[in-house]
């Protein structure tokens, strides 16, 4: 910041603080002061967002205990003064600054040697000879919002949500709570994971300097679904079919993820673990269309009427009957 503002400037009434204001009050001022004239807050708003800038200066000054008391040496040797262009008859300006510290005046004053320009600015440093001039301390620039590298990033903000299948799988947007306490809309796309985070730039903390403001890293956690699973872009789902349709053959109903279920044939002669394919009824993202993966299940009755009983005992007599453990045996007898 230039000299000329430290004189021009009176950072406490910005922030609207006392002088001898602790750093806790001082946080909690601009804390809640940042909140009402936050550019978000207030879009399209010049005043606001100049008001904001002017809000995050002020404690950029004044929360490091450094500038600060450069700042308050600064104010109270200028006394209001003015650092303007000298002319004829104009009096005033720079030179009228110092004019009495080096001892002259009017307009015969001498030039100060080096060494009245050392004690002067040994003033900001504690001691003689320890002049900070050029390196930081008064009439240069030095970090923050008056450094070289120009004002600094606000903080991210980490944080979590718990979404529900149906919103991670086709994508939404969600109304969550910012850092600044007010509602924040959050859009989800489809095809997000359990555990995945989500950058939403600008929506941390504001920069303390009026920079840009810090990043919120949202982590999502999901719900899992009673039915579905989730298989990178694939949806899983477990079917039961009776014996007679494993058996025999069947064409089922198929449930599908927010949709109308869908008609599958089963071969005959289908066994429990048969995993069949539903093209396209998986997870639809930007980077392509997953399928419904249909694992079969043979549901075996619990009670059975004695007709049913009288039936299947008929069946087992019926003839020669493949033995499905015998490949099963053969090999894990191949192996001792």
């Amino acid at each position: 910041m230039a000299s000329q503002d430290w004189f021009d400037k009176d950072f406490y009434k910005v922030l609207g603080v006392a002088k001898d204001a602790d750093e806790q009050s001082l946080k909690k001022a601009y804390r809640k002061l940042a909140r009402q004239f936050h550019p978000d807050s207030n879009p399209g708003n010049s005043a606001a967002e100049a008001k904001f800038k002017e809000i995050s200066e002020a404690y950029s000054v004044l929360s490091d205990s450094q500038q600060r008391t450069e700042y308050d040496q600064m104010r109270a040797m200028g006394s209001g003064a003015r650092f303007s262009a000298g002319g004829a008859g104009g009096g005033g300006g720079f030179e009228d600054v110092f004019g009495n510290m080096f001892g002259g005046g009017g307009g015969g004053r001498q030039q100060p040697n080096q060494a009245d320009f050392e004690d002067i600015f040994s003033m900001f440093n504690g001691g003689r000879g320890g002049s900070r001039f050029g390196s930081g301390g008064f009439g240069q620039t030095s970090g923050g919002f008056r450094g070289f590298g120009g004002p600094t990033a606000g903080r991210d903000v980490s944080a979590t949500t718990t979404i529900d299948f149906i919103t991670a799988t086709k994508g939404d947007t969600i109304r969550l709570q910012g850092a600044d306490g007010r509602p924040l809309n959050v859009k989800i796309p489809a095809g997000v994971s359990d555990g995945q985070k989500i950058k939403l730039r600008g929506k941390g903390e504001p920069s303390r300097d009026g920079g840009v403001p810090g990043d919120l890293v949202l982590t999502v956690t999901v719900r899992k679904h009673p039915v579905f699973e989730r298989d990178g872009q694939n949806l899983r789902v477990n079917v039961p079919v009776t014996f007679a349709e494993a058996a025999l053959g069947a064409t089922i109903e198929v449930p599908t993820l927010g949709g109308d279920p869908v008609k599958l044939r089963v071969a005959p002669g289908t066994s429990s673990g048969k995993v069949l394919r539903v093209k396209d009824r998986g997870v639809r993202t930007t980077k392509g269309t997953g399928d419904l993966l249909v694992r079969i299940e043979v549901a075996v009755p619990s009670r059975l009427t004695d007709a049913q009983r009288q039936a299947l005992e008929a069946f087992e007599q019926s003839g020669l009957h493949e033995n499905p453990r015998d490949d099963l045996l053969s090999k894990a007898s191949s192996l001792e």
